[in-house]
C-alpha cells in the first residue's frame, strides 16, 4: 500500500503543512507531471537534502500560449505517483485549477526584461503563467529549498530573480540537465516524438554545442527536417529552441 500523502485540496494541504514541526526542513519539486528521470533526479536530491520532500503535479494552463499544446501535454498520473514514491517523495500536492486560481487568473506576475527574449519572445504570456503559479506554490508549500532543472535555464533564472525580488525565504536549487545516452535533454515532450523523430532529436543538442551562428545551425537542422526557432547566447550560455514533428524542444549549454 502506498505511503505517499496526496492532497487535491489546498486548504487540506495548508492544514497539514501547519501541523508539521517548525524545525522540519522541506524540499519542494514543482512539476507538471509526465515525470521522467530528470524529475526523478530532482526528487532524489530534494529527499536527500531535506527532512520532507513535497512534489506538486499541476498542468498549468496559464503558461500555454498554444491551446493545442496544452491538450497534447502528456498526463501519466499513476506512473507519476510510482516515480514520486520510488525516488523519495513523501507528499504530492495536485490541486484543481479553481483551487490555484480562485481569481480566475486576474492577478499575475509580470517580468519585463529577461522574460521577453528566448522562449518569452516566441511564447507571449508563457512566463507570466510560470512565475504566477510558482509564486503561488511557494507561498502554499513554504519550502526551505525548491529544485529546478537547468534544462529550463531561462525559467530557472527568472524564478531565482522573482524569489529575490519578493523577499521569499525559499532557496532555489539549480540541478544539472539529465540527458539520454545520445545527448537529448530529458523532457516530458519527448514522448510525443515518433521513433523516427526520436532518432533525429539529439541533433538539437549537437547543434547547440557545435554552432553559434543562427543561419549555419538552421541549415544544418533543416537536413533533419528540424525547424530552428532561436539560437542565442546569454549569461555565458547558448540557448536553442526547435520544432521537430510539431513538438517544441529546448536545450542550453555553458559556453566553454
Amino acid at each position: 500500500m502506498s505511503s505517499i500523502k496526496i492532497f487535491n485540496s489546498i486548504q487540506d494541504f495548508i492544514s497539514y503543512r501547519d501541523s508539521l514541526d517548525k524545525n522540519i526542513q522541506i524540499g519542494f519539486v514543482p512539476t507538471m507531471g509526465a515525470l521522467h528521470q530528470g524529475h526523478a533526479h530532482l526528487i532524489r536530491q530534494a529527499a536527500h537534502e531535506n527532512n520532507l520532500c513535497i512534489l506538486s503535479i499541476f498542468v498549468n494552463p496559464t503558461q500555454f500560449n498554444n491551446q493545442e499544446d496544452l491538450k497534447k501535454y502528456p498526463r501519466t498520473w499513476e506512473d507519476d505517483l510510482k516515480t514520486a514514491e520510488a525516488n523519495g517523495a513523501n507528499v504530492v500536492l495536485s490541486p484543481y485549477f479553481e483551487e490555484i486560481y480562485p481569481d480566475n487568473y486576474s492577478y499575475k506576475i509580470n517580468e519585463n526584461t529577461f522574460s521577453k527574449v528566448l522562449c518569452g519572445a516566441h511564447r507571449p504570456g508563457h512566463f507570466d503563467g510560470v512565475l504566477s503559479v510558482v509564486l503561488k506554490l511557494l507561498n502554499i508549500v513554504r519550502p526551505k529549498h525548491a529544485y529546478f532543472g537547468e534544462k529550463d535555464f531561462q525559467q530557472l533564472q527568472l524564478i531565482k530573480d522573482m524569489v529575490a525580488a519578493f523577499f521569499l525565504r525559499t532557496q532555489i536549487v539549480p540541478c544539472k540537465t539529465i540527458r539520454e545516452a545520445d545527448g537529448l535533454a530529458m523532457s516530458s515532450r519527448n514522448v510525443r516524438l515518433t521513433p523516427e523523430g526520436r532518432v533525429k532529436a539529439p541533433q538539437i543538442f549537437k547543434t547547440v554545442t557545435k554552432y553559434h551562428d543562427f543561419e549555419e545551425a538552421k541549415k544544418y537542422l533543416q537536413t533533419y527536417n528540424i525547424e530552428l526557432e532561436y539560437l542565442e547566447e546569454h549569461f555565458g550560455r547558448r540557448f536553442i529552441a526547435a520544432y521537430l514533428e510539431g513538438v517544441r524542444l529546448i536545450d542550453n549549454v555553458e559556453i566553454a
